[in-house]
């Protein structure tokens, strides 16, 4: 899959650094937004209300968007979503300057951003195989600089230079966002034109557009696997997540600087990960390379379990962060190889939407193994979660039937 790779296109770098500023912005509002929205209240519901809403669409709208996205003129669609979420942006700003600023208004805004990220993100997966002639090889290498300058925006520069913007004002990090997503839009217009697939399905129902789209998933082996990954890892990993805090505390005894240093572990390892994916796709090939970077993720979390040392417990952090960044460069490239152009938005927002979903799952399973057995047991649940999702889809995701896969031309009668 990853043979001969070739030179990036020019128009891929604009996209590049479209998603490398407007991840910045998202960076910022990620750690400034629930700041913001403590300045307010100090109800835990209310602060969950605000986080929450912010998933909502793609839990709500998530396959119906891929369907519009595969309807509507991708590149129009990316710069109107981050122009939008531009002059949102300014609302929240405004009542803060005018001290009027609320939750109901914060978690408004959060599910407008959510709504406007369902779009732009699928529009953007749709379009980049378009951009790249479906290059198989171009693509894991696009994927890669584009999860690491997500990594390395949202995950690091961000958050700090959100806390740093909100002491100068509350609606300071809004702004900021908002002249990242006005930058995004910008760059994003001058990108080249794509013919838009199939113009003529526009007028069929969009339900049974939107069925088409996921039915495809669900009857596609390989496409199965891809969702499933992320599906049961965010019932995992978010068990994790639930107790990471407490876990690092009493087991560990580490305080809140050093919680702090084991996430950036993790997200140096998810650089490493992105970096490293497409030579591991290269040397295993990619259906052996996903099953070995799944299968690292359970065995890292096990030993994280297992360990009240906080050093080994950032190197496993690290290692897990490494096989989630391989992961998510080559399952993605992968996906836009093998999907029909007038389908992408829909099957990338399916699998999307799974593993939105799955995610209260595993905050819920986090807390109550937490609570009825001890700290580690969500972690050793994980694991094992991660492990048996490894097993199952290790055949669905096989170098034999990917490679099927990249050779085998779709039959116009599966829409």
């Amino acid at each position: 899959m990853t043979s001969d790779i070739g030179k990036l296109p020019a128009g891929f770098v604009r996209l590049w650094t479209a998603q490398t500023v407007s991840s910045l912005g998202d960076g910022v509002t990620h750690a400034a937004l629930p700041l913001v929205a403590l300045t307010l209240t100090r109800d835990p519901m209310a602060l969950a209300v605000v986080t929450a809403a912010g998933t909502l669409p793609w839990l709500l709208f998530g396959v119906l968007g891929g369907a519009l996205v595969d309807r509507w003129d991708r590149r129009r669609t990316m710069w109107v979503a981050d122009a939008a979420r531009a002059a949102l942006l300014g609302v929240p700003a405004a009542a803060a300057v005018l001290d009027v600023l609320s939750i109901p208004l914060l978690a408004a805004v959060a599910f407008l951003l959510g709504l406007g990220g369902l779009f732009f993100d699928t529009a953007a997966t749709a379009y980049l195989p378009d951009l790249l002639d479906r290059n198989p090889a171009l693509l894991e290498r696009a994927n890669s600089r584009l999860r690491g300058a997500q990594t390395a925006m949202s995950g690091f520069a961000g958050p700090p230079a959100g806390s740093a913007l909100l002491a100068l004002g509350r609606s300071v990090p809004l702004l900021a966002d908002a002249v990242s997503f006005m930058l995004s839009a910008l760059l994003v217009r001058t990108l080249p034109a794509m013919p838009r697939p199939l113009p003529e399905a526009a007028r069929e129902s969009l339900l049974r557009q939107a069925r088409a789209g996921a039915s495809y998933v669900f009857r596609d082996r390989v496409l199965l696997g891809l969702a499933l990954r992320p599906a049961v890892g965010n019932v995992a990993f978010l068990a994790v997540e639930t107790v990471l805090a407490l876990f690092a505390h009493e087991r560990l005894g580490i305080d809140s600087y050093g919680f702090g240093l084991l996430l950036a572990a993790e997200a140096t390892g998810g650089l490493l990960g992105a970096g490293i994916a497409s030579y591991l796709g290269r040397r295993l090939g990619t259906g052996t390379a996903l099953t070995c970077t799944a299968a690292v993720e359970g065995l890292a979390i096990l030993g994280l379990a297992a360990t009240p040392n906080p050093y080994l417990a950032g190197l496993t952090l690290a290692v897990c962060g490494a096989g989630m960044g391989a992961t998510m460069v080559l399952a993605p490239s992968l996906r836009q190889a093998i999907v029909p152009a007038h389908l992408m938005g829909r099957v990338a927002s399916t699998s999307r939407m799974l593993a939105m979903c799955a995610a209260p799952i595993g905050a819920f399973l986090g807390g109550w193994l937490a609570t009825t057995y001890d700290i580690r047991t969500p972690l050793y649940a994980a694991a094992g979660l991660l492990l048996a999702m490894t097993a199952v889809t290790a055949s669905m995701t096989s170098n034999r039937r990917v490679e099927a896969a990249l050779t085998q031309v779709a039959a116009p009668d599966l829409l």
